[in-house]
């Protein structure tokens, strides 16, 4: 019974506690699966080399290539325990500050493109070793996606108060910029710590927040870019599709040439403002032909 409940608890928590909490139960549960990968292969180089490979980046260019997917992957992965136990500390508290101020969509395309955008800028340094000292090593971990939520909250909210080991009261953007800068003079340190990917991912989250209430803010264009790929890829369910009741060939055309016009005009709108634009009718002859 005991056991039952703390299921319970654990799934009123997933589904009640918000994005950040999504998003930690994402990388528990990726870190588990890389665990027991690490666990099976642990006399096997074999299986130890897949699981770096499908759940790192690959920085050097070359490699990168060979597997793409780690550019996605790895913004969910860690290795260490303590790798991934200082991560999610950092990402819950950011990403409950964070969701005071903004959608948990907005907390979700910011993590996932902010982490993106870190790996791309850390493959391009690593095409110049030796301008900047970075080799092309592997990258794991969620630093760039949480420092893009970071930066975003720290420029929107610059003043708001953190207080560090629950004493020293610290303005949001001074703790921002220690962050950067410390990121900046560890520039080819080599260290271990992907900086480029924190750096990258702080600079996504400056861009993130310009023109916020504008249509052309990037994170609100990639919302509607991807809703509007999921629209589409539902409404080509409806294409070649003949009523069920029985109408002439005459008939069943016009119907589908006056829907089709219908759909077309909803789906530019979306392009052109974003899903939420549309009103509550559009929005239910969507979904209505989308359930066809």
């Amino acid at each position: 019974m005991a056991q039952a409940n703390f299921i319970d608890q654990l799934k009123s928590q997933y589904n009640n506690g918000g994005m950040h909490i999504r998003l930690i139960a994402w990388n528990l549960g990726v870190f588990f699966l890389i665990q027991l990968g690490l666990l099976i292969g642990n006399n096997n180089p074999e299986i130890q080399y897949w699981v770096d490979r499908i759940f790192t980046l690959q920085s050097n260019a070359y490699a990168f290539l060979w597997s793409p997917w780690g550019l996605f992957t790895s913004i969910f992965a860690h290795f260490g325990f303590m790798h991934f136990l200082f991560n999610m500390i950092f990402l819950f508290f950011t990403g409950q500050m964070f969701l005071q101020f903004f959608s948990g969509k907005r907390l979700l395309y910011t993590y996932i493109f902010g982490g993106l955008f870190g790996g791309i800028v850390q493959i391009i340094i690593g095409l110049f070793p030796e301008l900047f000292g970075e080799t092309g090593a592997r990258v794991v971990g969620a630093s760039g996606s949480i420092m893009a939520i970071f930066i975003a909250l720290a420029i929107y909210k610059p003043q708001l108060k953190v207080y560090l080991f629950g004493v020293f009261a610290l303005p949001l953007f001074v703790l921002a910029i220690l962050f950067v800068v410390k990121d900046l003079f560890s520039i080819g340190s080599n260290d271990g710590i992907a900086h480029f990917v924190h750096l990258g991912g702080a600079l996504f989250g400056f861009i993130s927040v310009r023109n916020l209430n504008s249509k052309n803010n990037i994170v609100t264009r990639l919302i509607s870019l991807v809703e509007s790929f999921s629209t589409k890829r539902k409404l080509k369910k409806l294409e070649g599709r003949k009523p069920a009741n029985k109408v002439s060939d005459e008939e069943f055309n016009e119907t589908k040439k006056m829907t089709q016009e219908q759909i077309d005009a909803i789906l530019d709108k979306i392009s052109r403002s974003g899903y939420d634009s549309l009103t509550k009718s559009e929005k239910e002859f969507l979904f209505k032909q989308s359930g066809r």
